[in-house]
């Protein structure tokens, strides 16, 4: 076992010559299991008949999929470009890792009935499910033999992926906190914040801050 997950660790290192061509080690292996395991999430979302029982399969899931994630975070870049690809495979399993600790909360919180947890669940599976279509774009770009492109049209499409992927792991924590923040302005009128402010951890001042903001403006007829 060890020594697969070492094998998979090497697929993303990428090795470049005097000419800066892209000369590439499969680095796929690594990409298209977070992108498999992803793909298996969203799809037991959103065909599962029972929230609970779709979530409990999808959370299976994840942690068989982690074995990708923890050989991604041995990968050290030894190339220009390199870091970007391996930072826009950690933002989709970052992604995933945030639906799958918030939503288990979620579902545990009396603040939210079983139609607002299927619609929660349906948002996380399209952003999922978006996040994992921009990395197999990617994938298809670092594979020299898939794509006929120089090495600056590769390096400008990583950034690009990069970037889309940077804002959807961006969205997902706002889509995160702005549900967060209805559950939190429910208990707020019942006088019982502590539960929330326990059941969704300690986490830092500012992401309750955040949580707060979007509060107020939902109250305030916003969104």
């Amino acid at each position: 076992m060890k020594r697969t997950i070492l094998l998979m660790a090497v697929c993303l290192c990428f090795i470049g010559n005097a000419s800066a061509q892209w000369v590439v080690s499969d680095p796929g292996n690594l990409a298209q299991g977070i992108i498999n395991t992803t793909k298996q999430i969203v799809q037991t979302s959103t065909t599962a008949k029972n929230t609970l029982d779709g979530f409990m399969e999808a959370q299976k899931i994840f942690q068989q999929g982690k074995v990708y994630y923890d050989a991604l975070k041995a990968v050290h870049d030894v190339v220009k470009g390199g870091i970007k690809v391996k930072k826009s495979i950690e933002l989709v399993a970052e992604i995933s890792e945030i639906y799958v600790r918030n939503y288990q909360n979620m579902l545990a919180d009396p603040n939210y009935t079983p139609d607002e947890l299927t619609a929660i669940s349906a948002g996380y599976a399209k952003l999922l499910s978006e996040s994992a279509d921009v990395l197999q774009d990617l994938k298809n770009v670092v594979n020299v033999t898939g794509m006929s492109l120089t090495d600056a049209e590769r390096l400008a499409v990583i950034n690009n992926a990069y970037k889309s992927l940077l804002n959807y792991r961006n969205l997902v924590n706002y889509y995160t906190r702005k549900n967060i923040s209805v559950s939190y302005l429910r208990a707020k009128k019942k006088n019982d914040t502590d539960r929330v402010l326990a059941l969704y951890g300690s986490a830092d001042e500012r992401y309750w801050e955040h949580i707060n903001r979007y509060a107020y403006v939902i109250s305030s007829g916003g969104f």
